[in-house]
């Protein structure tokens, strides 16, 4: 009898525990990032009863590599940015379980640390600095791609709630590089190849243009209404522009579903999906 997907992705999760240690933080700026000159406060980790981590007071932005063997590695990559708010970054459910089940499946992912806008007593915003963190580890990635084995031109952007917001608006935004630039990072753009929007925040402030990097959006029927029904309406401004989207909502669970090892039902689906919308927009192959 085959496995089914949950019991498989349960397989490789746990054997992914006895691996080894987590892979190595990379610092988004080796200086200090902009705009958080002085602060020296170090990171804040909490640990729920179940074993899953909060991240917060960031003041040095980092991706994680998960990186496939190259002999499995397929040329796709994958930002995956955890959400929390603005005030924290649940990095396990929605960071390591799904970078690993990527990394499994032949997919560089890059898990984001950002700094946190709405933090009690943070003077960091959205744009100017969450967002900030976002390109600039768009474009380390890719400046890196040859090394990583990953084809810049299949990078995209997976965000979870806040993170979603972030991803979403790094695809709405310009991304050129500064081609004059002493930095080689700041060379690279910074848009995302696609856009994968998993209960994203600010739902109804999604305004694709008909060049939008193709969107994958997924939500559960019983999130908030402005999540849930913004996003479906997100949906269909992709459709009346022509832009390309796929749109999953769940009947079952909540906000914040992500990916765990207890996973089950459709839900436990969505990575399925994904990757089969990455090979109908061929940014892997069948």
């Amino acid at each position: 009898m085959k496995l089914n997907t949950l019991a498989l992705y349960f397989v490789v999760f746990t054997a992914s525990l006895f691996a080894g240690e987590a892979p190595a933080e990379i610092l988004l700026w080796t200086n200090g990032a902009p705009g958080s000159e002085g602060k020296t406060a170090a990171e804040i980790v909490k640990t729920s009863p179940g074993g899953e981590r909060q991240v917060s007071s960031v003041h040095k932005p980092s991706i994680t590599p998960y990186v496939p063997a190259k002999d499995k590695a397929n040329g796709a990559a994958v930002l995956v940015i955890p959400g929390g708010g603005h005030r924290v970054l649940c990095v396990d459910h929605e960071g390591r379980y799904i970078a690993e089940w990527l990394r499994d499946h032949g997919i560089a992912a890059f898990i984001l640390k950002h700094r946190l806008a709405r933090e009690e007593g943070s003077t960091y915003t959205i744009e100017q600095h969450a967002l900030a963190d976002t390109q600039r580890a768009m474009r380390l990635i890719r400046s890196r791609a040859a090394e990583w084995n990953l084809d810049p031109n299949r990078l995209g952007a997976m965000g979870f709630s806040a993170g979603g917001e972030l991803a979403a608006l790094a695809c709405m935004r310009p991304g050129e590089g500064k081609a004059d630039s002493d930095d080689v990072i700041e060379k690279q753009n910074a848009r995302p190849a696609f856009q994968v929007l998993i209960y994203p925040g600010r739902s109804g402030d999604i305004q694709p243009t008909k060049d939008a990097p193709p969107a994958f959006l997924a939500c559960s029927a019983y999130d908030r209404q402005d999540i849930s029904e913004g996003l479906a309406e997100a949906y269909l401004r992709f459709k009346r522009i022509g832009a390309q989207a796929e749109l999953h909502i769940y009947s079952t669970g909540a906000h914040g579903f992500g990916l765990r090892p207890t996973s089950k039902g459709a839900l436990a689906g969505w990575p399925d999906r994904f990757y089969e919308f990455l090979q109908s927009k061929s940014f892997v192959k069948n």
